[in-house]
């Protein structure tokens, strides 16, 4: 099939989009405003994007919590979002009023980060400090301002679980992350579903 993404007509009873851009690693943000209350939240348009310094970018529908957080410290925490923490990576996606914890709501432990003030989340197997570089608000082709902020960061502190790291290297497959696919659906990665290819050399 092809459709018109500009007018949606793909006549299937939701968008494929979200399914084919995927699995998408979750960003599971964890921000302090100004006066100390704490957000965490799960993002699905979530990635690396850059690395010397490496740089990470989340995506958010609406100036929620995190965003406006995030904006008032410039500072920000990614946890690694597991399989074994996958109904509570969920819970903290409930709309709680602002300034009420998540993280606490959902029965997770606060961790103090090294560089950052925003705790990360104990459970969490690893966690990446952040200082925040930069907000975007997304435009259209035809520069219409959109409800959707594009928000950029510096890793500045690396948090590992000594016990995922293994004959020197990280063993992320381990660590059983999960990934967001489109509608309710998610992936999760596995030793059994790692594979390697080693990239063709220079001729």
């Amino acid at each position: 099939m092809f459709y018109d993404a500009g007018a949606n007509d793909h006549g299937l009873r939701h968008s494929p989009l979200k399914a084919l851009v995927g699995p998408r690693p979750i960003g599971w943000i964890s921000a302090l405003d100004a006066a100390g209350r704490l957000n965490l939240s799960p993002y699905s348009f979530f990635n690396a994007v850059a690395e010397a310094p490496f740089i990470v970018a989340f995506s958010s529908d609406g100036y929620k919590d995190a965003v406006s957080f995030i904006d008032e410290t410039r500072e920000f925490v990614c946890n690694l979002a597991t399989f074994d923490l996958r109904e509570a990576m969920n819970a903290t996606s409930a709309p709680l009023p602002r300034g009420e914890s998540e993280m606490a709501a959902a029965g997770l432990t606060a961790a103090p980060c090294r560089l950052v003030k925003p705790p990360r989340v104990a459970e969490s197997p690893a966690a990446l400090e952040c200082k925040h570089l930069r907000t975007i608000r997304l435009e259209t082709l035809e520069g219409r301002k959109m409800d959707q902020f594009l928000v950029l960061g510096q890793v500045v502190g690396v948090h590992i679980d000594d016990a995922f790291i293994r004959d020197g290297i990280v063993d992320t497959a381990a660590m059983r992350p999960i990934m967001r696919a489109g509608y309710m659906d998610y992936f999760v990665a596995t030793p059994e579903t790692k594979f390697s290819i080693p990239r063709p050399r220079r001729t």
